[in-house]
């Protein structure tokens, strides 16, 4: 992480700020901080340490990707059990009063802020991509802090925004989470949007605005659902069609060209990865053969082809 982000840890426990602060810490805990409470908002944002914090007389273990939330009033202390491993986290403070000006924009802005008032509940844990989503986020914040470009000050806040609304989002989708018969539908809808849109631009943002979901979560869908990124499957289908297109009367060059490859060469690479020879091989062996077979066998009616073999099928079966 960039030496530039990190801020010099203090024991102090107000802001000097109207509205919110943030911090990056990386360093061993040397300075205790005692029992105490705010008057603002405080959100944790675990990395790395032998860490755990304690919350109005509970203690609570703490990994990669928490994140705590300390509502106003609330004691609560961190409490580190050995120096050997930097306590790394972020630090986020934000004001009551600037909570209250956002609800006033949207109800969404306070799900967060209410459910643990209400709930107790202080610590939510994040798998990896979600806890990316996060961080993003919070780079974005701190670096335009640290900026002196047009308009810093407006950006800043739509980055606070942005950070807030991002967090109640996601804990919102941890408590009510979509019914599998939906995830199931979603994740079909996606793969024949795939399917017939393989020879225009396709991106996981793409695919995203597509289906008014995020694109971490279609990335965890299909991580889940297939066991490959999206790009992976894309890219696969894309190999598919590609095969099937050089068989035909199409030229090597549409065919890159047609399924989005940048030139022969990113082509050429992809496809000797997938079937483990060129398309002008595949094209000189496979082709030469469909083509001689479908003329020389009039009554055949279907040419099979795998990866590695032609199969000629009579009448009116089809291939298995």
């Amino acid at each position: 992480m960039a030496k530039n982000l990190q801020t010099k840890f203090s024991t102090r426990q107000y802001m000097l700020s109207r509205d919110f602060e943030i911090y990056y810490y990386n360093e061993p805990a040397s300075e205790k901080v005692s029992i105490h409470s705010h008057d603002y908002y405080e959100f944790y944002f675990f990395l790395e340490g032998d860490v755990s914090i304690w919350i109005e007389g509970e203690q609570y273990p703490l990994k990669y990707g928490d994140m705590v939330l300390i509502p106003p009033g609330i004691k609560h202390m961190a409490m580190v059990h050995g120096n050997e491993i930097p306590y790394r986290r972020f630090v986020f403070w934000i004001s009551v009063e600037y909570c209250n000006q956002l609800m006033e924009v949207s109800s969404s802005y306070g799900y967060l802020m209410q459910n643990v008032l209400v709930k107790k509940t202080y610590i939510f844990h994040n798998d990896l991509i979600t806890f990316n989503t996060i961080q993003y986020r919070i780079f974005q914040l701190i670096e335009e802090i640290k900026s002196e470009r047009f308009g810093k000050e407006a950006k800043v806040s739509l980055c606070v925004n942005d950070l807030v609304l991002q967090l109640n989002r996601i804990v919102y989708e941890q408590q009510n989470p979509k019914s599998e018969k939906e995830e199931q539908n979603l994740y079909q809808n996606i793969i024949y949007y795939i399917d017939d849109h393989l020879d225009e631009e396709l991106s996981l943002e793409q695919l995203a605005g597509q289906f008014f979901v995020s694109k971490y979560h279609i990335a965890h869908i299909f991580k889940e659902q297939m066991g490959l990124s999206v790009h992976q499957y894309i890219l696969k289908k894309r190999m598919q069609a590609s095969k099937a297109a050089i068989l035909g009367e199409t030229s090597i060059t549409d065919v890159y060209t047609m399924f989005g490859f940048k030139d022969y060469s990113s082509f050429y690479r992809a496809f000797k990865k997938e079937f483990g020879v060129s398309p002008k091989e595949y094209k000189e062996v496979h082709g030469v053969v469909a083509k001689r077979l479908m003329e020389s066998n009039r009554n055949y009616k279907w040419v099979c082809y795998n990866e590695n073999s032609l199969t000629v099928i009579e009448g009116e079966k089809e291939c298995e």
